[in-house]
């Protein structure tokens, strides 16, 4: 090797030292921020170690995602990213396609039925142990499920009704089944979005939908679209998909909310923080990026919602429901048939439901889950206890 070769090789090395090494400095020094505004989600903590998670490689998982949620200025990264996909003329970044119509999508991958299996198991466990009580469970797509015509070309992805015809002949059986595409699909072509096109919710008009198909199941009259006044809260939603693909030149999206002509007064009773308001609504959420919390202040653990009817209003005096985000805008329709709203989100609550279903004494609970989530959510597997 020539010592001109051998010059530029310690040269090379020594660059990628220095460039590793200031790298790790400025991991070291930077301030950490726990949550990311630019992708609206919570950053990993410093893993905590213990023998456990060692062994099971939970330790390493969250030691990488610690490094690569805090990497020395990961948003610039994360935006210059886009910037090269858009110019390279990318139609899918981060995993998020880029539609017809305006509308961003999730890529959506085949499950893992073993593991799918394991969480219908844990949902019909639970309907087993509860089969004298009213178990319904309403399973959503997303807005991938019932527009694959809006994909763009040659985008590839599994199909959503596959999951909820295994997931129905699972658990069917056991409780009242509502499959969200018997009432979502009829709609599709509507003039009214069923869903965001910048977020994975459904619309305030999807959540209608949800609603409707939930009370004339349960054999309550359902308030016609007539019966509310619908008021537009915000034009400038740029929700998740938005979020982590960051695509340019997408219209916000619009959120609507439904009051009922003939109001209601609810008590909305947040457990996690030991608040209480007299609003399912949170407007200070509409000045920040995730405005989808402007319905009960975003996702907590347990929420109990005590609304006044008198007796010709009530259907039902208490409803559990475990759910996922999917039900922050269906709340607001339920409240004018429910007395007691018990809401539990199964990625956060610990406690024993069983236990709670007891000393609240309710007999009727409603599953509500979109099935992106379902198939992913390893916390549904707490209903088998």
């Amino acid at each position: 090797m020539s010592s001109h070769s051998s010059t530029i090789s310690k040269w090379y090395t020594w660059s990628f030292i220095t460039i590793l090494s200031g790298l790790f400095l400025l991991f070291i020094l930077l301030p950490k921020s726990y949550y990311s505004e630019l992708e609206n989600r919570k950053l990993q903590g410093v893993p905590q170690f213990t023998w456990m998670k060692l062994f099971e490689g939970q330790f390493t998982k969250d030691a990488e995602t610690y490094i690569t949620d805090h990497f020395p200025y990961r948003d610039q990264w994360v935006v210059s990213k886009s910037i090269l996909e858009r110019l390279r003329l990318q139609q899918e970044n981060n995993g998020i396609y880029r539609g017809k119509d305006g509308y961003l999508f999730e890529k959506l991958e085949a499950p893992d039925y073993d593991k799918l299996e394991q969480y219908t198991n844990a949902v019909n466990e639970f309907a087993k142990r509860h089969h004298d009580k009213n178990i319904t469970f309403l399973l959503a797509p997303t807005s991938i499920g019932l527009y694959q015509n809006k994909l763009p070309w040659l985008a590839q992805s599994y199909s959503q009704q596959l999951i909820h015809q295994f997931i129905a002949e699972q658990v069917a059986a056991n409780m009242t089944w509502i499959d969200g595409y018997t009432f979502l699909e009829p709609m599709k072509n509507s003039s009214k979005p069923i869903f965001y096109k910048t977020d994975h919710h459904w619309t305030s008009y999807g959540a209608y939908l949800a609603y409707e198909a939930y009370a004339k199941q349960q054999g309550w009259h359902a308030a016609t679209e007539e019966d509310f006044t619908i008021t537009t809260v915000s034009d400038s939603f740029l929700g998740s998909y938005h979020t982590r693909s960051l695509f340019s030149g997408i219209k916000p999206d619009s959120i609507e909310i439904y009051t009922p002509v003939k109001p209601v007064s609810s008590e909305l009773y947040i457990a996690d923080t030991n608040t209480t308001s007299h609003s399912l609504y949170d407007p200070t959420y509409l000045t920040k990026k995730d405005q989808y919390s402007y319905f009960q202040g975003g996702v907590h653990a347990l929420m109990q919602i005590v609304t006044e009817l008198n007796a010709k209003q009530v259907d039902l005096d208490k409803l559990l429901i475990i759910k996922d985000s999917y039900a922050h805008s269906v709340l607001p329709f339920l409240v004018s048939h429910v007395k007691e709203l018990h809401v539990i989100d199964i990625r956060y609550y610990n406690g024993s439901i069983d236990s709670y279903m007891e000393e609240h004494q309710i007999n009727d609970a409603l599953l509500l889950f979109n099935s992106s989530t379902f198939k992913t959510e390893q916390n549904i597997l707490k209903l088998k206890y």
